[in-house]
């Protein structure tokens, strides 16, 4: 059994939800309650560029609770450690949706209805389906993730792409 702290308290390791360009995300228990605790890693990513990434965190999911979208709550945040405990949504990602043939036309609705809320604000996110969880039909941007608006990366001209079986998607399957 693996046990990482948070600002000196343990927290039991269940497995490894996903690996991104900003860290690890694991799920975690104290014993009562389940939640996501991020490690943020220092790898070289060869297409984004980062900054202070704890802060980086911190920062974008106050902006992202700005724009009325929903998104797991953000609970704690060790800084020396660099990690950050979240709440755990639990569900499918668009990311298994779509590739078990199980994608639903209001998961698309909800999708451009959040695009629309962070443009409202300057924003993009990162629509890569895997930082999309569904619970009880709702929509989550579990990733807190956010930079300036620009078009080509919004929704309708970056993220789409990989919201179906398109070549793009099964080009990252087959890769991944």
């Amino acid at each position: 059994m693996e046990v990482m702290k948070v600002n000196g308290k343990d927290y039991e390791i269940i497995k490894l939800l996903g690996h991104g360009k900003g860290g690890y995300s694991y799920l975690a228990t104290d014993g009562e309650k389940q939640f996501v605790l991020k490690q943020i890693h220092h790898e070289p990513c060869d297409y984004y560029q980062f900054g202070n990434k704890i802060e980086a965190e911190k920062t974008d999911y106050n902006r992202l609770c700005q724009t009325g979208i929903l998104l797991p709550e953000m609970y704690e945040v060790d800084d020396k450690e660099e990690r950050i405990l979240k709440e755990y949504i639990d569900g499918p990602t668009i990311y298994n949706l779509v590739l078990n043939d199980q994608m639903k036309e209001e998961y698309l609705q909800q999708i451009r209805e959040i695009s629309q809320q962070v443009q409202k604000k300057g924003l993009n996110i990162d629509y890569f389906p895997t930082n999309f969880v569904v619970q009880k039909g709702k929509l989550y941007y579990i990733d807190y993730e956010c930079n300036e608006y620009m078009e080509e990366w919004n929704f309708e001209n970056w993220g789409i792409k990989y919201w179906s079986k398109t070549k793009e998607f099964l080009d990252y399957v087959e890769k991944h």
